[in-house]
């Protein structure tokens, strides 16, 4: 890639500080001078990252009513949005995606590259609105079917794709009919130790969205009458409130030193939905804990079963129990140091390099 090669990077939305945020501001540590096109974009959530210091731009979706908490409501509007940036004046278009950030408008003689998170999970995939896996409905189907057909057309003009996990690329493949390159999104792990002790609490570290299951975790740590903290901020911050019992605490955010302190002394981290790649199931075996995970996606390639963590075959109460009273009978059995060491392969300077090849391949 020349030098003097203007770039810009493109992403779906910025609501807060989640996964797909920190892969953003690992990805600008690469590209200094890029701006950055959203959607959406929560200025106050973002003060003290190096996105505050970048130049924004955000689709007229930023000023609609409540756009700041219910933004996906006006997904109808998204396709449209997002093809309204005008992007001419760059010769490298990169696009981090999960649901319409790879439609944006290109130019003949511009390079497209998409780093796809998934495609959009409610339109491929057996999940509903609200994050419950469904059968096939064909009234869902029909709603979703004029956006499968924008998706599929946007999609077959991207250059080059890469996947965040071997789970996506299958994905990528089924959806769009498409090969990807996968590279595992870049995880902090020097920030994260095993403390000489693990205290009697389990933890969860989430985006507060319906996809993540939280609901689940809520009520089997009520059932199991064992500490719970969930670590994050999202719309379903109110329902999950409800939810909470005795036993489980929602802290909201907390900052990068804290989560490292939480997880290097928490008995096991715990994860219910179905993870397109888990950066905070990473983030844990860094520092050491165990994680206990619904056995489906992208944590099948990043926890090692009886070594780094325990499954659970089903996404329902009984069935994360289960996993939970096995996760105890074997706890003894793990080793923090030995997790710690396994998570090590997923660190920055390894995404680095697998990415600037990605960019940079004839």
């Amino acid at each position: 890639m020349p030098v003097a090669t203007k770039v810009a990077m493109v992403v779906d939305a910025l609501p807060n500080i989640g996964g797909a945020e920190k892969v953003l501001m690992a990805a600008m540590e690469l590209f200094p001078h890029a701006p950055i096109y959203t959607l959406l974009y929560n200025r106050t959530a973002f003060l003290r990252t190096p996105v505050a210091n970048r130049k924004v731009h955000a689709s007229y979706i930023n000023r609609l009513p409540l756009s700041d908490t219910y933004y996906k409501n006006y997904f109808p509007l998204m396709p449209h949005a997002i093809r309204q940036f005008d992007l001419c004046d760059y010769d490298l278009i990169l696009s981090f995606s999960y649901s319409v950030a790879h439609g944006v408008s290109t130019q003949p003689g511009q390079i497209h590259l998409s780093y796809t998170y998934t495609p959009m999970r409610y339109a491929w995939r057996d999940i509903g609105l609200n994050g419950f896996q469904r059968p096939q409905s064909k009234v869902l189907n029909f709603i979703f079917q004029p956006f499968r057909s924008w998706d599929l057309a946007v999609t077959a003009k991207i250059d080059r794709i890469a996947a965040v996990s071997h789970w996506i690329a299958d994905w990528v493949e089924r959806a769009y009919q498409r090969e990807s390159t996968v590279i595992y999104p870049p995880v902090d792990v020097e920030r994260f130790s095993p403390a000489p002790e693990r205290d009697d609490y389990y933890i969860t570290v989430s985006r507060l969205v319906s996809h993540k299951r939280v609901d689940l975790l809520l009520k089997a740590f009520n059932l199991l009458k064992r500490p719970l903290l969930v670590v994050g901020e999202g719309p379903e911050h109110s329902r999950l409130e409800h939810l909470s019992g005795p036993y489980s605490r929602l802290l909201g955010f907390q900052s990068d030193s804290d989560v490292a302190a939480l997880l290097s002394r928490a008995r096991a981290y715990v994860c219910a939905g179905e993870e397109d790649f888990g950066i905070a199931a990473v983030e844990a075996q860094a520092a050491g804990c165990p994680v206990i995970a619904y056995r489906k996606g992208g944590v099948l390639e990043t926890v090692v079963e009886h070594e780094t963590g325990l499954f659970f075959d089903e996404p329902t109460v009984g069935s994360l129990v289960d996993g939970i009273e096995r996760f105890e009978r074997q706890r003894l059995s793990f080793n923090s140091y030995q997790i710690s060491t396994r998570a090590q392969c997923f660190n920055k300077e390894r995404f680095f390099r697998e990415f600037t090849k990605f960019v940079g391949c004839p």
